[in-house]
């Protein structure tokens, strides 16, 4: 992993929270981590993003409401999922309205659930660490305002999902984890979408919106991810010191999987959270930054993990 100064302005640079939800909770955090610094990323030669998050999926949830592990009668009892996730990113911008970001993560997973058998209870369990897929998310910058109490810039996203992440891991009795689970998906993935950032230079502060779609263009070894919206607005405000406060407002909402690897059943929903942050400028073009997100909103088909909380921290550069 390249420099800590520069690794994490970009994960979503790539427009987009990279999030994955299915019944068994394997997941990223929607936080949208690309406007966090007092610059946008459009006005970098240079950004890198490298951050951290955590997320425990420990409460089952039937449409939206709450469930006990169970209470729900089912093959599998989901009971839960902990994600550590790491994302890198870089980005680059080429002088003429276009930029490019290249990310990926490694993603460490354990999970637990109850195997119902002829009316015994079997529990299973996963865990592994790896690579995701990787993704390649192009950019071009159609307007700009010059105004400078109000600068503001909005333009478009286009890319790829690519299929570098394993799609077969398996836990110590050799048992392959569900497809929803393994660290990727195995297809590759059409991404496009629009964002639009406007400084209030008189207030030191700023406020972006993004939307991304995503959508799986093949099926491999009997699966295919559903596709996926995702759409957020956020604000920052500086304080003194170098301190600044953030918050977002983050908006998932997925498709069912498909194929006979898939469960149609319980994948799929609809995700809005909230996300209060911190940020603090360790140099005029560094920051720490941290985010805790809670859900406001979650609805879900069949029976699937989700998490109360989650948790990101890190550390953004743009050169």
């Amino acid at each position: 992993m390249k420099t800590t100064h520069t690794l994490l302005a970009a994960a979503l640079a790539a427009l987009a929270p990279s999030i994955a939800l299915a019944s068994c909770g394997a997941s990223f955090c929607a936080v949208n981590t690309n406007w966090t610094a007092e610059s946008a990323l459009t006005e970098a030669s240079d950004a890198f993003d490298l951050r951290y998050e955590y997320m425990n999926q420990d409460q089952p949830m039937s449409g939206s409401d709450k469930v006990s592990v169970g209470q729900v009668p089912s093959h599998h009892d989901e009971v839960s999922t902990q994600n550590r996730n790491v994302v890198l990113s870089y980005g680059h911008n080429f002088g003429n309205g276009f930029g490019l970001t290249v990310s990926a993560a490694a993603v460490q997973r354990e999970h637990f659930h109850i195997h119902n058998h002829h009316g015994a209870k079997i529990g299973d369990s996963w865990k592994f660490t790896a690579l995701n897929d990787a993704r390649i998310i192009g950019r071009y910058q159609l307007t700009g305002v010059a105004d400078p109490l109000k600068p503001a810039s909005a333009g478009i996203t286009f890319g790829v999902k690519l299929p570098t992440g394993k799609y077969d891991e398996s836990n110590a009795q050799g048992a392959r984890a569900e497809r929803s689970m393994q660290p990727g998906s195995g297809t590759m993935d059409l991404i496009a979408g629009s964002y639009y950032h406007q400084k209030l230079t008189a207030l030191d502060a700023s406020w972006f919106a993004q939307a991304q779609y995503q959508h799986a263009i093949n099926t491999r070894e009997n699966f295919r991810p559903g596709a996926q919206l995702g759409v957020d607005v956020g604000v920052r405000k500086g304080l003194a010191g170098g301190l600044g406060i953030q918050g977002q407002l983050n908006y998932v909402h997925k498709s069912a999987d498909s194929g006979s690897e898939a469960e149609p059943a319980s994948s799929g929903g609809r995700f809005l959270y909230a996300s209060p942050g911190l940020s603090y400028a360790l140099s005029k073009s560094t920051q720490l930054y941290a985010f805790y997100q809670v859900p406001l909103h979650r609805h879900v088909t069949g029976v699937q993990l989700t998490a109360n909380r989650a948790l990101v921290i890190g550390l953004s550069a743009r050169l």
